[in-house]
């Protein structure tokens, strides 16, 4: 009993750490994309908790990087969570240096439905908005049959980000 109890455990553990090194896999790959680079360094963002819960989401040392290559600052990167119907989604929104949206990916979809957020196309509607924009569901954002939860859930995530973002500015954290 004790022995399939600790195999169980550690199949969970390893499970989660194989998702994870996938995860990071796929962020880095977007991440050498955009800036068009072969390797880079990130750095957690810090700040006090004061700043922290003024922010509309939850960003810390987890979620939230400044990407250097070579010494020179050339943006940043929010690893987030949004809810689709049933279950959360991973995506990651790329800030160039003057916080600009330069890439939204979807990294992990784990529902059967609402999957075409996923799409390059519908994603491209976040590029070029910045921490001043706020955007507006079936106005800024188009709508999406069979991904209405998904594609309202995310639209949202992206504007908490851009207010948060913007408070980090305002109080020049980044």
């Amino acid at each position: 009993m004790k022995k399939s109890v600790l195999l169980i455990v550690l199949l969970i553990v390893s499970s989660s750490f194989t998702t994870s090194k996938r995860v990071e896999k796929l962020i880095q790959k977007e991440i050498k994309a955009v800036f068009k680079i072969e390797s880079f360094t990130k750095n957690a963002i810090e700040f006090s908790e004061e700043i922290h819960n003024s922010l509309p989401l939850n960003i810390n040392a987890d979620n939230f990087f400044e990407i250097n290559n070579d010494e020179k600052k050339l943006g940043y990167y929010y690893l987030g969570k949004a809810y689709g119907k049933a279950d959360y989604f991973d995506f990651i929104v790329i800030f160039d240096k003057e916080l600009i949206v330069s890439k939204v990916k979807i990294l992990v979809y784990r529902e059967d439905h609402g999957g075409e957020i996923g799409s390059r196309r519908w994603l491209k509607q976040f590029i070029g908005k910045t921490f001043t924009s706020k955007l507006k569901y079936q106005k800024d954002i188009a709508a999406i049959s069979g991904a209405t939860i998904s594609a309202k859930s995310m639209t949202n995530e992206v504007n908490k980000l851009l207010k948060a973002i913007s408070i980090l500015n305002e109080n020049q954290i980044i």
